[in-house]
């Protein structure tokens, strides 16, 4: 290791833990489908789902920062596969969510998404390869990158994993709330609906 490689400063991590915060915490196809999963199924059967997005896209965060975000400035026709390949899972994701039952009519029969289907859906989930390479490319110091890649990855994790919780926690809230069939549905029907709405930057934006 250089001897002269340094961890990034006290305020670059302040501004990057900032970051991570407003992007795990704002909305999208992953804090949709917890919230979903937290009314549906609870919190508890939510777990394996919540351990899957953080873990999978911590290991996005790596690999981009150990050259994998390169293969897209190499090939860029790689970045279109990933974006529809996306687009046409986050539209069947919809469909599912859709189609859940509510707790009155047998919810609980049904399966909540599963730590490899969330750790794999992170590779085809534009939101999470745009904050991991935002990550990369905008905090992460190239003196002592290494090492600095691997205190970004662990601080992404820990700060990410609580959003996302929070996320399944409301959904639990609103589960005491949504007590009538009826209401759940609609609930599930919006769901769905911010899903498909989440395509317009998918598809009409770029990687940057």
């Amino acid at each position: 290791m250089d001897r002269g490689a340094r961890l990034m400063t006290p305020s670059l991590l302040l501004t990057f833990a900032t970051y991570a915060f407003v992007t795990s915490i704002t909305p999208g196809p992953n804090n949709a489908m917890v919230l979903a999963s937290g009314l549906n199924f609870g919190f508890r059967r939510t777990i394996p789902h919540l351990l899957g997005i953080n873990l999978g896209f911590s290991a996005m965060v790596l690999a981009v920062g150990l050259g994998l975000g390169g293969v897209f400035t190499a090939w860029p026709v790689l970045h279109d596969v990933l974006r529809y390949v996306g687009a046409l899972y986050l539209v069947y994701l919809a469909w599912k969510i859709a189609r859940s039952g509510t707790t009155a009519d047998g919810a609980a029969a049904a399966r909540p998404m599963s730590f490899a289907q969330a750790a794999a859906f992170q590779w085809v989930n534009p939101k999470a390869w745009i904050m991991a390479i935002g990550a990369v490319a905008t905090y992460t110091p190239q003196n002592g990158f290494f090492l600095n890649i691997v205190v970004v990855t662990v601080v992404f994790a820990l700060i990410n994993g609580p959003c996302i919780a929070a996320w399944a926690g409301f959904g639990v809230v609103l589960r005491r709330v949504l007590t009538g069939a009826r209401s759940q549905r609609i609930f599930n029907l919006a769901m769905a609906t911010l899903l498909v709405l989440s395509l317009a930057p998918i598809l009409f934006d770029s990687l940057k």
